[in-house]
């Protein structure tokens, strides 16, 4: 064809179609900074005790369309809740038995890491699995630890993030989202039997078990935040994994690791200049947040960076209070994220080398939603 396409930008319409995308990106960035404010508001008056987990869902449940946005709340609660009361019937009967503990934890990482990734219900698969994790490892790190009251603030934490994200979602609705709406979400129909994703989630709940044992023997740096990461990087596409999940999740892992960085390196710079000032520390807040969703909503392959790089602002800048901000929690996430690689990557790098051994052929599924 002589002359080939016309490039984009002559197209008619192009640049109007180019300001309502701009127009989008920044009311969709302008929303989630006051869904982390409001989380932030909420989750003080209800008395949460980790307020940055608040500011976490905040950030994370919003979505553009309303109905996503409130189908995805009701799954994060009830992942949370289902995970909680799975923590409280077991934890305390494993306690002090890493053998136990270790088994449970293969058994449960495994199955809700499957559900997390080809499940119909796939994000709140992934909260029993997390908020049982991190309960599990809680009360390894800290043996006084009352399971009751950690189940209690983690789904007040939840709840306070998703409600902000539910009056951000409605007020957008009922105003700007009406000369720019959003496009629903894709929707997962879930999937029948998948090899390929039961191998894949095997490796995560192997990783979780191994866990648990050097945890038993070793004081790990990070311990609660390492099960956070093993399952968070493990959550790849069903069609990504292949013979081996090592390439798409080594991916993860480095992406985590660069925007846990670069996050921290921000928060630690505005934490000096802040000196105890919550203004300071909440206009931080506000830029991390701004800065991390347009990395993640950029038109490139490294957008869980931007999502690493949010979370890694909001765990230094939100503290329970502001006169006791401090670097510690963005150090150690940082190490716990390092300590979850560190259990993770040989796992991995086994089956890579085991898999084409074993061989065994996948058949098609559609991939369900997953966390970032």
């Amino acid at each position: 064809m002589a002359g080939g396409p016309k490039p984009e930008g002559n197209l008619p319409g192009t640049a109007s179609t180019e300001r309502s995308r701009l127009l989008l990106r920044r009311l969709d960035i302008g929303e989630h900074v006051l869904s982390v404010l409001l989380a932030i508001v909420i989750a003080h008056a209800i008395g949460a005790a980790n307020v940055n987990w608040a500011a976490f869902t905040g950030y994370m449940v919003l979505r553009g369309h309303f109905a996503d946005t409130l189908v995805r709340g009701m799954l994060r609660i009830t992942g949370t809740l289902a995970g909680g009361v799975a923590a409280l019937l077991i934890v305390p009967r494993v306690e002090g038995s890493w053998a136990w503990q270790a088994l449970i934890l293969l058994l449960i990482g495994t199955a809700t890491q499957y559900g997390a990734i080809v499940g119909r219900r796939a994000y709140a698969w992934l909260f029993v699995g997390l908020t049982f994790a991190m309960v599990q490892f809680d009360a390894v790190e800290q043996p006084g630890l009352a399971v009751p009251d950690f189940v209690r603030t983690r789904l007040l934490e939840t709840v306070a993030g998703t409600l902000a994200c539910v009056a951000v979602g409605l007020m957008g609705t009922l105003t700007l989202r009406r000369l720019w709406p959003a496009e629903r979400e894709p929707g997962s129909g879930g999937a029948r039997w998948h090899p390929g994703a039961a191998r894949h989630a095997a490796q995560s709940g192997m990783a979780l078990a191994i866990l648990a044992v050097l945890s038993a023997f070793v004081a790990l740096p990070g311990l609660a935040q390492a099960p956070v990461t093993i399952m968070a990087v493990m959550l790849v596409p069903a069609s990504a994994i292949g013979p081996s999940g090592l390439a798409p999740v080594s991916s993860r892992m480095g992406q985590r690791i660069a925007g846990c960085l670069a996050g921290a390196a921000l928060a630690g710079t505005v934490l000096l200049v802040a000196h105890g000032s919550a203004v300071l520390l909440i206009a931080g807040t506000v830029a991390g947040v701004a800065i991390g969703r347009m990395i993640e909503t950029g038109e490139h392959a490294r957008r869980y960076v931007g999502t690493q790089f949010v979370l890694a602002v909001l765990v230094i800048l939100v503290p329970d209070t502001y006169a006791d901000a401090q670097m510690e929690p963005g150090w150690h996430r940082l190490l716990g994220i390092l300590t979850g690689i560190a259990v993770l990557g040989p796992v991995l790098v086994a089956w890579h080398w085991i898999g084409p051994l074993v061989g065994g052929r996948q058949g098609p599924v559609r991939d369900g939603g997953h966390e970032r």
